[in-house]
């Protein structure tokens, strides 16, 4: 997403969001990557303009979880809307796509 490290996983696809109970259908791009400071993993993205994605987070739904159609899960947090109308929401954790399978040993 940044394009600036290849250390980056991303997502550019539909999710669905998980807003107080209520399903949103939206489209997502989605990075994340590996933070050795705390040794988490702290994912951003930006959704696209939803007039139902702003009712949730004017309402106060900013806690949302993020599912991918492959069914991958993350539990983040919506922002406020920016100039195009879209939302960022960004998470720590287990991101809303696959990470790929690491050998500690190499």
């Amino acid at each position: 997403m940044s394009g600036m490290d290849d250390e980056e996983e991303e997502y550019n696809g539909p999710v669905t969001l998980v807003a107080n109970g209520a399903e949103i259908t939206a489209h997502a791009h989605i990075a994340g990557h590996f933070d050795p400071l705390n040794g988490g993993y702290r994912w951003v993205g930006r959704l696209s303009p939803s007039s139902e994605v702003t009712e949730a987070f004017q309402a106060g739904n900013t806690s949302v979880t993020v599912r991918t159609p492959e069914g991958h899960e993350g539990s983040g947090k919506l922002g406020d809307a920016n100039v195009w109308g879209g939302h960022p929401v960004f998470g720590s954790g287990a991101p809303p796509y696959p990470l790929p399978e690491v050998d500690p040993e190499l």
